[in-house]
């Protein structure tokens, strides 16, 4: 199981919604003056995701869950998104090679079996996302922020 903490926007009616931050581990890396990952990163401007957890349990907006998701499922969506459209590159630039002997056919297959790898990855994508094992679950629940308070003044006081 992967886990993750999130912090709750809103709830109604069994439904969180829940806001994830982005992490980066680019402010820690010694290299960071040469890295092509720190530079993506800046790029892309969104620095938090926000997805939406069945929770019976009513929670208050702020508060703290973990989610967890299986590695089972993670794994098979990476191959999917990353796999179908290598698969459909290499095996369609070799059936244009074989069927027409030309260099430049085999370079077409290529990249209509890439895009026609991309679009099979994105149709069974939905069909996949909408099974249960795929979906985040809520492991654990934080205290609400406004329960827990810690008062600094009364223990100087008694010094």
């Amino acid at each position: 199981m992967i886990k993750e903490w999130a912090t709750v926007v809103s709830w109604r009616d069994g439904q969180a919604l829940v806001s994830c931050d982005v992490k980066s581990s680019c402010s820690s890396c010694s290299s960071r003056a040469g890295c092509g990952s720190r530079v993506l990163n800046k790029l892309g401007p969104q620095t938090e995701h926000t997805i939406s957890v069945p929770s019976v349990e009513p929670l208050v907006v702020g508060q703290k869950v973990e989610l967890g998701i299986s590695e089972g499922s993670l794994l098979t969506s990476a191959m999917l998104v990353y796999m179908t459209p290598l698969l459909g590159l290499f095996v369609i630039a070799a059936v244009f090679q074989l069927l027409f002997n030309s260099d430049l056919a085999a370079f077409a297959g290529g990249v209509l079996g890439g895009v026609g790898g991309f679009l099979v990855a994105r149709g069974l994508s939905p069909r996949l996302a909408a099974k249960d094992a795929w979906q985040p679950v809520i492991l654990s629940v934080g205290l609400p922020p406004d329960l827990l308070r810690v008062d600094t003044t009364s223990s100087e006081m008694s010094q």
